[in-house]
């Protein structure tokens, strides 16, 4: 663990101060994660934890009929490779989470930066804002000057006349608006930069605490929350690096031409007070920027189609194509549907099948009857003419009668005709 030094006496107050904000923001990340992902330590065995819980919930879906599909044991694999990979791995985790948080913004503000020709874009940003500061400084101890050599410009015609400059010294305190200039720059740049680094290395640090929650659904937000964080910090410090390399590109310049003027001597009426109102628009600018990269951040959510990337393996296994903008929300209704319909389904053809069952006849028609009841035609019974009902109808089924009823007295009468 490297130790970072307070102020260097041989460097400006506001580079020190960022390096040593800078300096503890890295240790905090990398030593803090270092330590909750060591063998033994809390967040190992809360991890272990999570991991024997997640297969036992697994196997116990299994035991209760629950037999999950291709989809369910890939994406069952994936989850414990990623919370495997970035909870225990830091050379996974550097690369894929840590440089990006703490190294990404940087790389990305000198992408922009460059080729609109802003102060620091090259990497050298803090050494430039602790130029300004030195500057600030030495303005401040050459002070206003005497503003009673400065004329002061002639009104225009029908305008009244523009008070002297010595009225405008008795009304403000060039001194106090000079010193105020340099406090605001100073805290507006240290608090925006210092605030992003030190949030980053926080959640870096507890990083594998909350990749964990990624197993289950009911805690998927905890890690989703984690990267908004991470994430609104990084355009945080993204955003803070542009917009103190506009306000450098203003300030520079000017403060070379004042403290050349005042080196002259020649006086500056009025200049502490505008340098004061530029310095202090500039820090509301970077509390606005902070409060739009929160804003932004707070707006992301895991896409729902990474969950479909184990379902597009599934497929690609069964040989079949999955639309890739399908979400799993959608899937699920349309199963639903279609098992409703396959039930009813079934049903329609048991009942279908129940009612045409063997029809079983209780007794010859007077039209196959002939004389002393013999079958008509001189043909002989078959197994299915002579075929007799059961002694008792199946459940839900009665019998059916397929021809008239004849009597004896009938069939006597017709032999006596």
């Amino acid at each position: 663990m490297a130790v970072c030094p307070s102020i260097p006496p041989d460097e400006g107050f506001l580079r020190g101060v960022l390096d040593f904000f800078d300096c503890q923001a890295q240790n905090i990340g990398a030593e803090g994660y270092r330590a909750l992902a060591a063998p033994g330590s809390t967040l190992s065995l809360v991890l272990l934890g999570f991991l024997t819980l997640f297969v036992a919930l697994f196997g116990y879906r299994m035991l209760l009929g629950h037999v999950p599909g291709v989809r369910d044991g890939v994406l069952a694999l994936v989850k414990i490779g990623i919370v495997l990979a970035l909870a225990t791995g830091w050379t996974a985790y550097r690369t894929l989470i840590y440089d990006v948080a703490f190294h990404g913004p940087a790389e990305v503000a000198a992408d922009i930066g460059r080729p609109a020709g802003l102060p620091g874009a090259e990497g050298a940003l803090v050494a430039r804002l602790d130029y300004a500061d030195r500057a600030m400084l030495q303005l401040t101890e050459l002070g206003p000057g005497d503003v009673t050599k400065r004329m002061t410009p002639a009104a225009e015609p029908g305008q009244p006349p523009l008070p002297t400059t010595v009225g405008r010294i008795t009304l403000g305190n060039d001194w106090q608006a000079l010193e105020r200039a340099r406090m605001t720059f100073l805290t507006a740049a240290i608090a925006s930069l210092a605030a992003v680094r030190l949030i980053a290395g926080l959640m870096l640090a507890l990083g594998p605490f909350f990749i964990a929650f990624l197993l289950f659904d009911a805690t998927r937000g905890l890690f989703e929350g984690w990267l908004r964080v991470l994430g609104g910090a990084a355009l945080g410090a993204l955003g803070a690096g542009i917009l103190l390399g506009v306000e450098l590109a203003m300030l520079e310049p000017w403060l070379a031409d004042l403290i050349a003027r005042r080196t002259a001597g020649l006086g500056l009426p009025g200049v502490a007070v505008e340098l004061y109102a530029v310095t202090l628009v500039f820090a509301l600018a970077l509390l606005a920027m902070l409060i739009a990269a929160a804003r932004v951040a707070y707006g992301f959510r895991l896409p729902p189609a990474w969950r479909e990337a184990p379902a597009v393996v599934a497929a690609a296994i069964r040989g079949d194509q999955v639309r890739i903008g399908q979400t799993v929300r959608e899937a699920l209704p349309a199963a639903a549907d279609r098992s409703r319909a396959a039930i009813v389904a079934d049903a329609v053809a048991s009942t279908q099948r129940r009612e045409a069952g063997p029809v079983y006849a209780g007794g010859l028609t007077a039209a196959a009857a002939g004389p002393g009841g013999a079958p008509s035609g001189g043909r002989n019974m078959t197994v299915h003419d002579r075929a007799a009902p059961p002694t008792s109808p199946r459940l839900g089924q009665g019998y059916r009668r397929t021809s008239g009823r004849v009597s004896a007295s009938s069939g006597r009468r017709d032999r006596a005709s």
